[in-house]
């Protein structure tokens, strides 16, 4: 055995060099492609981003033509960094800064050292570039915004950053990227495909024609034009309609989901975050903490969605078989329960009212009483919450809708799990949760949600998830997401004697004065209690106003929910607000001057300007 010894070492030294020269050949790519990197210079061709249209056709976003000065550290030769700096409008700190950066990116790729010139700079730069090696101009597309509103759909671009590059091989250092709003969801769809060129260099770093006579060159593909489901019309009035107030406006088309607006105020123009200006104004607005223009609160805030929560109780007492629509309930201004006679507070109205009638004028003492019975039919309360959540479930509520936005908030509906934990002994009743009767206690919601429970409601039992994106490359908009019906709880029936009331309402209820003439609306008030802690102890604020609505009431075309933040009560602010945007809509004019102008020239700046008003969420306890 010893004689073969030698051989067998022999072989095997053989073989194992034989296996890595075989592995560094066919699948080990990388010493292939840094040889191709110094003999071969790669230029990107970046391709427009697609398009961006509201619903009726309206260019909304295109491009305009941008400039980025680039370097190549390693074809770097000296020259006069005054003059550069000069040319280029920068300090020669800010020069080596970023010539650092480039060297500790990588000293063969090529990286930004300022990015953005105006077709002025670049026509004054490109002339004298050739006295600086290493150095080059990259031709680039920003966005050219032709509306002023939106910005919360739309969203802008931005230069990665180093997470995305080590995450997606796609983007190099300097490449821009869309961040929130559409730019982000629909990121690939819009940023096309870059093209390369490929160019052979001597051995003197000298360029001498493409490389393998261009045949391994690509073009660049334009981005995809994407139609939104926005009306822009609406959206910009809106956006008007919401100046010196904050909160949110969103409205659906109940048939298909689509929103026709999604308003959050304050907001901002979307072309503060275009050109060289973007960082300064991101940075500003990004810090402000007062008005908070980037928080989207018809996505993002939760509100106690106060009495227009109201409906939905009634549709599960109905389901449940606790009430049916001619028992009539008492209320003597209010709603007194449990052993000390605690009372629920309720306004003046006629006793003992229906459901449509308790509807119209909003009895609190009508829907306590119908909460407990839902509640309480079952053995437990802890069976009676969570059968009670379970419809609430159905319309959206208390979980992520599932739209085409990368933000959102999920809303709470609370579980019998939340309150055994409140209650360690489990000694907890339906008159312990009372306040979910009337959309306060420990419910939250987002205007979103509420806008898509009342386009539910519109269609008497179902709904199509929210989508702001309507078409791609004039193809409809075919993923299953939005086009698959998503069925309520509730049976059908059920819903017409809510509906009736939510019309009453309007004919002789809370919101009798917003009736628009000619178009039969459906609505609810809403006002909610705002509480916060202040050094420990809850605290209460000025109220919210909440208003939700649908129109016309047989063939419903707009589902929408207003929020307007310490705006009072429900008719005040958003209830206003609510048949403007319907009238708007559905009649492309207002007629409805009164209710223009009132909201027009009222603000609630001075309330939020009170220490600790109009913040961008409620904590309820």
């Amino acid at each position: 055995m010893r004689r073969y010894l030698l051989h067998i070492i022999i072989i095997l030294v053989g073989l194992i060099y034989l296996g890595r020269l075989f592995y560094l050949q066919i699948y080990d790519t990388s010493y292939t492609n840094l040889s191709r990197n110094n003999a071969v210079k790669t230029v990107f061709e970046y391709p427009q981003r697609g398009n961006i249209f509201d619903r009726n056709g309206k260019l909304l976003v295109s491009n305009q033509p941008s400039y980025d000065v680039m370097v190549i550290p390693r074809e770097l030769k000296p020259f006069d960094t005054l003059e550069f700096c000069s040319l280029l409008g920068i300090t020669k700190e800010k020069l080596k800064k970023q010539l650092k950066r480039a060297r500790n990116y990588s000293t063969r790729l090529q990286y930004v050292v300022v990015p953005q010139l105006s077709k002025e700079e670049y026509a004054f730069l490109q002339e004298k570039m050739h006295k600086y090696e290493g150095f080059y101009i990259q031709k680039r597309s920003l966005r050219s915004y032709k509306t002023k509103c939106a910005a919360n759909v739309l969203g802008f671009i931005t230069e990665v950053n180093n997470r995305i590059l080590r995450k997606d091989d796609y983007y190099h250092s300097g490449d821009l990227i869309g961040k929130q709003g559409v730019e982000e969801q629909y990121e690939k769809e819009l940023r096309g495909s870059k093209g390369v060129r490929y160019y052979q260099k001597d051995r003197f770093n000298r360029e001498i024609g493409p490389y393998r006579e261009g045949k391994l060159d690509t073009l660049a593909v334009k981005g995809k034009d994407i139609k939104l489901s926005i009306d822009i019309e609406l959206q910009e009035y809106g956006e008007e309609l919401m100046i010196g107030k904050r909160g949110g406006i969103i409205a659906l088309e109940p048939k298909t989901g689509e929103v026709l607006a999604l308003v959050t105020a304050p907001s901002y123009a979307p072309e503060l975050l275009v050109g060289r200006k973007r960082s300064a104004n991101f940075t500003k607005m990004h810090y402000d903490s007062i008005n908070n223009p980037m928080y989207d609160r018809g996505l993002l805030a939760e509100y106690p969605p106060g009495s227009p929560f109201k409906t939905l109780n009634a549709l599960i007492a109905l389901q449940e078989g606790v009430i049916n629509t001619k028992q009539r309930f008492s209320c003597s201004n209010g709603y007194y329960y449990g052993v000390r006679g605690r009372k629920m507070g309720c306004h003046p109205h006629a006793s003992p009212l229906s459901l449509e009638y308790a509807t119209a004028v909003s009895c609190n003492s009508y829907f306590a009483q119908t909460y407990r019975k839902i509640v309480e039919k079952e053995a437990t309360p802890q069976d009676g919450i969570d059968n009670w959540r379970r419809h609430l479930r159905s319309f959206g509520l208390g979980g992520f809708l599932g739209y085409d936005l990368p933000i959102g908030r999920p809303g709470k509906i609370p579980t019998s799990k939340y309150y055994d934990a409140i209650y360690p002994s489990k000694r907890w009743k339906g008159i312990t949760t009372l306040s979910n009767a009337i959309g306060q206690g420990e419910v939250l919601c987002t205007p979103i949600q509420l806008a898509n429970m009342t386009a539910a409601i519109a269609n008497r039992g179902y709904f199509y998830t929210p989508h702001v994106v309507k078409g791609i490359d004039n193809e409809y908009n075919k993923n299953p997401r939005y086009t698959q019906r998503k069925q309520t709880t509730i049976d059908s029936i059920h819903f017409e004697p809510v509906i009736n009331g939510m019309r009453k309402v309007f004919t002789q209820g809370t919101a009798a004065f917003l009736q628009i003439p000619g178009i039969p609306i459906c609505g609810k008030t809403g006002t909610a209690e705002n509480f916060t802690k202040i050094d420990g102890k809850r605290t209460q604020l000025t109220d919210h106003s909440i208003f939700i609505a649908f129109a016309p009431k047989d063939d419903p075309q707009i589902a929408l929910a207003v929020f307007v933040e310490n705006g009072y009560w429900g008719a005040r602010y958003a209830g206003r607000i609510a048949s403007l945007m319907i009238e708007k809509y559905i009649r492309r004019s207002i007629t409805a001057t009164h209710l223009e102008n009132w909201v027009l020239n009222h603000s609630l700046e001075e309330e939020y300007a009170k220490p600790l008003s109009g913040l961008p969420f409620t904590i309820n306890n």
